[in-house]
């Protein structure tokens, strides 16, 4: 599901010392509004149909225009993956959040110049989908960089996400947004040559956002951006070498679904992930 609305910018104006004349009304622009996806059985569809619409409906960001909602037949069979451990560090400033991104992203072998690019990306909050970036030398690898890459057809059990609600819940975390989160940056982290994923929602009333990686889990960060604040995005970090049009492909095509959960925990301190096993 795919929902946007139309924004008209501030109309600006051009004086000069012969005449005084008002540029016209900009054309209205399309702004994105709420996405969501998921594999579902048919008996599901339009249960999930009505979430959908109604989320669009009836989003902090506003409502939509244009609701675009796609059901596709999934022919092969998805990939079963466990969904990553959950944590979260709690942060009570921007700075505070940000740093411990940093650090995070940093013990896991990705460069600070790596790290200043995706943070810079994700502030402007122009790209429809993520970025693609070398953890060593920060070089951009996604064919369009307007558009980015996007993580698809990614999906949870019944029985698994049953039990990923009852674990959530006793942490107070179990949302939609949290959910639907972990569920992509499972998948993500099921590409080998994935190293970690930066992400901070676009959402200018949600704060918390998030790294991912094989080796820590789906790590939430409090108050990694100032609330009303629209910008937001996400980054891969990866591998050099990679083979990018694998990545993508794996990323865009293949149905990944999780079928069993891992270790979720509550609020705890960043030295204690960064030496905690969850092996």
């Amino acid at each position: 599901m795919r929902a946007s609305k139309k924004v008209r910018s501030q109309k600006s104006e051009v004086r000069n010392r012969k005449s005084k004349k008002k540029n016209q009304k900009s054309k209205p622009a399309e702004v994105h509004i709420s996405g969501a996806e998921g594999l579902y059985g048919v008996s599901d569809i339009q249960k999930v149909v009505e979430k959908y619409t109604l989320r669009a409906l009836n989003h902090p960001k506003g409502r939509a225009d244009k609701i675009i909602i796609t059901i596709e037949n999934i022919k092969r069979k998805p990939k079963e993956i466990s969904a990553l451990p959950v944590a979260t560090i709690s942060c009570c400033t921007l700075d505070e959040g940000k740093n411990a991104a940093i650090k995070l992203l940093q013990s896991l072998g990705i460069s600070k110049k790596a790290i200043d690019t995706a943070f810079e990306l994700i502030g402007k909050g122009s790209m429809r989908g993520a970025a693609i970036i070398t953890a060593e030398k920060s070089g951009r690898l996604e064919p369009d960089t307007e558009r980015g890459v996007r993580a698809s057809r990614f999906g949870v059990d019944r029985s698994a996400l049953k039990t990923l609600s009852l674990r959530l819940s006793r942490h107070g975390i179990n949302k939609d947004i949290v959910k639907e989160a972990l569920i992509l940056a499972s998948k993500v982290a099921s590409f080998r040559q994935v190293v970690a994923e930066l992400c901070i929602s676009d959402d200018p009333y949600y704060t918390t956002g998030y790294v991912a990686s094989k080796r820590y889990g789906y790590l939430r960060i409090t108050n990694i951006k100032h609330k009303r604040s629209k910008s937001g995005g996400r980054a891969f970090f990866v591998k050099e070498g990679i083979n990018v049009k694998g990545m993508i492909n794996y990323l865009e095509r293949m149905p990944v679904i999780i079928k069993s959960v891992s270790l979720c925990r509550g609020t705890v301190p960043i030295d204690e992930i960064l030496n905690f096993s969850y092996k």
